[in-house]
């Protein structure tokens, strides 16, 4: 008997799983629709640190809107957005993936001309007219469906300092017990939390130690 070797036909045939996000033309459309939504709401520049949050949290806006009555939320709903959706498994190590490619993205945006950095008491980032042009024929669903939540997102937390909306990034990309956000578990958030709840509630017994008499 000889071993079984695939057909052409069957090594050919691999489904490629396509992630959005680890596209690098994806991501420079986003953060061009990001700004413009900013240069929109008057935006004098932003640092580099507000624009990492701003880019995850107006792409993941589930993660900000867990109230089921909240009308922004239902919007976003009705525009698509699913919080039950894949994408939002494991947020703190996405957000950790999405902001290390930051800088390469905007270094790549302005090169060509779309953004440009300025200096006001540290480095901001602006949309230039190309780049403002270039997001205004950006015409596909997605497209208005990410302008929504930019401006429901961007509104609400251009009003945080800089502290407060780091301590709420923490806060909302932070998966725990009895998390309000449920959909944010992954498979191995799960795993964690019921080893570490194993472990608080049933502490391991010390080698050669005897229990109770009965047990």
């Amino acid at each position: 008997m000889t071993d079984y070797e695939a057909l052409p036909d069957e090594r050919n045939n691999h489904k490629v799983v396509v992630i959005p996000e680890d596209d690098a033309v994806f991501r420079l459309a986003q953060m061009l629709l990001l700004m413009d939504s900013l240069d929109r709401l008057s935006q004098s520049g932003t640092t580099l640190e507000r624009l990492g949050c701003y880019d995850f949290l107006v792409a993941n806006p589930m993660l900000v809107l867990i109230e089921e009555d909240d009308v922004d939320r239902k919007r976003l709903l009705m525009a698509g957005f699913d919080g039950r959706a894949l994408s939002y498994a494991s947020p703190a190590h996405r957000f950790t993936t999405r902001r290390e490619r930051l800088q390469h993205d905007l270094a790549l945006l302005v090169a060509y001309g779309l953004v440009q950095p300025t200096a006001n008491k540290g480095i901001l980032y602006l949309i230039t007219d190309d780049g403002r042009a270039l997001a205004r024929r950006l015409s596909a669903v997605y497209a208005g469906s990410y302008r929504l939540s930019a401006d429901i997102l961007l509104r609400r937390l251009s009003k945080l300092s800089d502290k407060r909306l780091r301590d709420s990034m923490t806060t909302w990309t932070t998966v725990r017990y009895e998390s309000p956000r449920p959909e944010a578990l992954s498979l191995l958030d799960a795993i964690d939390l019921f080893e570490s709840q194993f472990t608080t509630e049933r502490p391991l017994r010390p080698a050669g130690a005897e229990g109770p008499k009965g047990q």
